[in-house]
């Protein structure tokens, strides 16, 4: 006789609209945490700039730099033309002058040297010590990381610094000055003014504030005067710099509102989503054999190697067909049904609690064996 059963599992979407609230939340909270990580990617994401910009967090930018003065109390004005340094210029303030080599009109260049205030120069090309510091030569390039050796206040306070590959400078005219780091960095009086020229400019970057003095010593050069006019053109003065691709000609906030506009989007799609359905019970249209899904039962259990579950499924169906039999209730302790059933099937008692209640199979031989020990006891038990 051929045993079938008609499965009739009920296709429905029970508990979906609880399922779908948790969801949204999970949903609502994955958008808010990606929008938290644009923002903060945003936030991070190095601004660009050339070699010494004030606004630029590149690695060869001043930003770190700036900031740090501007912490520390001084008033650091930054300069995109000469006309700028000449309106901000003022006898008690100083002026850096770096990317010198964009400084190519020498008119422009003694209109600078005519601007009141100190000076720092920052790797100065010739063009530019010929115009402001006439009196100075240039040696060979080195590399240098060594002490200040010299009385400079500024450079004992910063100790050892590493400029990286530097130009060393010497007096012409035998005027007297301050050496320090061998001469890459000096510093003299001329016309009532200090000028202060130093031979590298990597020292001074965001990248290069991190190793040994360096911080200090740019601290102590940049931030002498309260009042600093930062000079470090990105393009020769008169001329402007072309965009190099069409992203540079869209303006920043143009992204910020496509960032909305997907979050609007996303927002309406979940509020306007179909909403699920009342309960609906459906059968199914075809009748399955029992016998089937017995198979595919245990094929799935094989196939993950489950014989665990395959054996807790095996005891269990014995167990619920020999309680009726030996009059025990649902909720009968182990003990009771071991000895229940040893004393009906007079088998062993250690071999009936092994089998009906020990350690999972290893090995699939195992299961095989347990399967035929259960179908044993409870045969016993049955013609008892």
């Amino acid at each position: 006789m051929t045993t079938s059963a008609a499965v009739r599992p009920e296709s429905s979407i029970a508990g979906a609209p609880g399922r779908w609230r948790s969801w949204r939340w999970a949903v609502l909270t994955l958008v808010v945490l990606a929008v938290i990580a644009g923002i903060g990617a945003y936030l991070t994401t190095p601004r660009p700039g050339g070699e010494m910009d004030p606004a630029s967090t590149g690695p060869d930018g001043a930003h770190a730099l700036v900031t740090l003065l501007r912490d520390n109390g001084v008033e650091v004005v930054v300069a995109r033309s000469i006309d700028d340094v000449e309106r901000a210029a003022r006898p008690a303030t100083l002026i850096l002058v770096a990317q010198s080599q964009y400084l190519t009109d020498t008119t422009l260049l003694d209109q600078l040297a005519k601007a009141p205030g100190d000076f720092l120069l920052v790797e100065p090309t010739a063009r530019t010590r010929a115009a402001l510091i006439p009196g100075l030569r240039i040696s060979a390039a080195s590399t240098f990381d060594s002490n200040p050796n010299c009385a400079l206040r500024e450079a004992n306070r910063a100790g050892s610094v590493r400029f990286g590959p530097s130009d060393t400078y010497t007096a012409k005219d035998g005027r007297a000055m301050t050496r320090c780091y061998d001469g890459v960095l000096v510093r003299y009086r001329d016309g009532g003014r200090t000028i202060t020229v130093v031979g590298s400019t990597d020292f001074m970057t965001n990248e290069g504030l991190l190793e040994a003095g360096n911080a200090a010593l740019a601290m102590n050069l940049a931030g002498d005067r309260p009042r600093l006019i930062w000079y470090a053109p990105q393009h020769i003065e008169g001329e402007t710099s072309s965009p190099t691709s069409i992203s540079d000609l869209i303006p920043e906030n143009v992204t910020w509102i496509v960032w909305q506009l997907c979050l609007v989007v996303l927002l309406v799609a979940l509020w306007k989503g179909r909403r699920v359905g009342p309960l609906v019970a459906e059968e199914l249209p075809v009748v399955v054999r029992a016998s089937e899904t017995v198979e595919g039962r245990g094929r799935l259990y094989r196939s993950r190697r489950a014989r665990d579950r395959a054996a807790d499924a095996l005891r269990t169906s014995t167990l619920q067909r020999l309680r009726p039999r030996l009059g025990l209730g649902a909720g009968a302790a182990a003990p009771a049904v071991v000895a229940t059933v040893a004393q009906r099937g007079g088998a062993d008692a250690q071999f009936v609690a092994y089998h009906l209640y020990g350690p999972p199979p290893a090995t699939d031989n195992d299961l095989l064996q347990l399967a035929r020990a259960l179908d044993e006891i409870e045969r016993q038990v049955t013609h008892s």
